[in-house]
């Protein structure tokens, strides 16, 4: 069940069809999270390749994809995906170092600066 309002909206069918597969992406993104936090990382991954394959222009969803991958440790698969990002958007680029501090992302000083210049 999903509750969602497009009353004001001049297309409202067209909206809702938006917003639902809007909210089926994150839900697949929240699916990725919750299968890495049990260890099943092709889970995660497959996770997260049918939200980004929804979504593929959503820069959000392909910049927590790098995250996880760095997180796992797999960060010649992450590297790509940050440079993509941060080449469309560079606030991308400025959020990542501020998410160690919090533990959002989790690796080392070199491996950040590998991140950095991308």
């Amino acid at each position: 069940l999903v509750d969602l309002r497009v009353d004001d909206h001049p297309e409202p069918l067209k909206e809702l069809r938006r917003l639902l597969k809007v909210h089926r992406a994150y839900e697949h993104m929240n699916a990725g999270d919750l299968a890495l936090e049990k260890g099943d990382v092709d889970g995660a991954l497959r996770e997260y390749g049918a939200a980004e394959a929804m979504f593929p222009e959503n820069l959000e969803m392909q910049y927590w994809h790098a995250v996880s991958l760095a997180n796992i440790d797999r960060l010649d698969e992450a590297l790509p995906v940050f440079k993509r990002v941060f080449a469309k958007d560079p606030n991308w680029k400025t959020l990542t170092p501020r998410l160690i501090p919090c533990g959002l992302l989790n690796v080392t000083a070199e491996q950040l600066a590998a991140i950095m210049e991308e």
